[in-house]
């Protein structure tokens, strides 16, 4: 919705350049997809490798929530 409300603004105030974000902004979205792809699986791996370091601990019983 603010994007919105900023475009209309900036329709008012130039709309040239309004007219540019809009067709502009599909582009760049579909530009920066696989941008955004790539840090999910990024985070899922390091998610995965930091999973892998802490089972031993959790496997020991110090998970949280256990507190001696």
């Amino acid at each position: 919705m603010l994007k919105f409300l900023i475009w209309l603004i900036l329709l008012v105030f130039c709309w040239p350049l309004a007219l540019l974000a809009l067709v502009l902004y599909p582009i760049l979205w579909l530009l920066l997809l696989p941008f955004r792809l790539l840090g999910f699986a990024v985070e899922g791996g390091l998610a995965f490798i930091k999973a892998l370091f802490l089972l031993p601990a959790r496997v020991l019983g110090g998970g949280p929530g256990r507190h001696l």
